[in-house]
């Protein structure tokens, strides 16, 4: 008799085996010649290695289905766990253009016809900018791109960053420590990223740094390689340090850069980098801009009105 331990390195207990342990008694019918003991995070496994073999690597199916979808249902773990394997697999290949299932298996797709641009742009080109008013679902979608090529396992790190204008980037006379001195300017990005993951995996990707939410200035003298990069709230960056990010990209990176050109809030002598970047990278091959509007609003039906108000005041 073999023995082997399996770890749940994806979402809690609770979540793999159901609820009073439904799901694990479901696994227990479909493999009957094995053992089973769980304790918290590991699962011990008794029986014929071969069986145990089998029994893994269709767990390990079980929990890519659960970084995909977010859920485990009775169906799942019959389609996976069983003999029928194929309809295992096509659970993972349904719904095409979803790019990630969040939390509770919720699809988080491209909704509008300038957010798919986006998706298909990302596609072909290693640099896209993103540039359109607020609530046209640019840092979300750029966030999606992200998780999903990491759950696919095309890059290795996924880096965000901001600039920190509202604090000069000076952040010494805020309280608590550097997280805590940054946290309120990058919670965008961290609010995305839990709708996304679960929360179990994405406090452990924060700790490894599989994931790396950090300002701005902390990107100087770094080259970013295998990684998805976004620089969200571009229009803050000077002209210096949007070329300085620009220049960190590394082999097999993405990058997208994200801004809103009518919400600059940097000193009035000090011109936005976004400005000069579509002046100058405009029609370089693997560089692309991608302009929202107010019919990619994806908030409050009244945001597309404030939106067209503003700009018709500002014309």
């Amino acid at each position: 008799m073999s023995e082997h331990i399996i770890q749940i390195e994806v979402a809690s207990p609770l979540e793999i085996f159901g609820p009073a342990d439904a799901h694990l008694t479901q696994m227990q019918h479909l493999f009957p010649k094995l053992k089973f003991v769980a304790r918290g995070e590991f699962l011990k496994l008794y029986g014929d290695l071969d069986q145990i073999t089998e029994f893994e690597r269709r767990f390990d199916l079980l929990q890519v289905h659960y970084e995909k979808f977010g859920k485990i249902n009775q169906d799942a773990v019959t389609q996976i766990m069983g003999e029928d394997e194929s309809n295992g697999r096509s659970l993972h290949d349904a719904d095409g253009d979803v790019l990630v299932f969040g939390r509770h298996g919720k699809p988080i797709k491209a909704l509008t016809k300038n957010q798919k641009r986006m998706v298909s742009s990302a596609a072909e080109n290693d640099l896209v900018f993103a540039i359109g008013p607020a609530g046209t679902g640019k840092t979300y979608t750029a966030v999606a791109l992200a998780v999903k090529a990491l759950k696919n396992k095309e890059i290795k790190k996924i880096i965000l960053t901001r600039p920190a204008i509202e604090a000069g980037e000076s952040l010494g006379f805020l309280p608590g420590d550097m997280k805590e001195k940054l946290d309120p300017y990058l919670q965008p990005l961290y609010d995305a990223l839990r709708d996304m993951l679960p929360t179990q995996k994405f406090l452990s990707y924060l700790e490894d740094e599989t994931i790396e939410i950090a300002p701005l200035a902390f990107m100087r003298g770094r080259t970013l390689s295998n990684v998805y990069a976004i620089l969200d709230e571009a229009q803050n960056a000077s002209e210096s340090q949007l070329k300085m990010f620009l220049t960190r990209m590394g082999k097999a990176s993405k990058f997208i850069v994200t801004g809103d050109v009518t919400q600059i809030d940097l000193p009035r002598k000090k011109q936005s980098g976004l400005f000069q970047a579509q002046k100058i990278l405009t029609g370089i091959r693997g560089i692309d801009f991608i302009y929202l509007d107010g019919s990619d609003v994806v908030r409050h039906k009244l945001v597309t009105k404030i939106i067209e108000a503003y700009a018709k005041t500002e014309e």
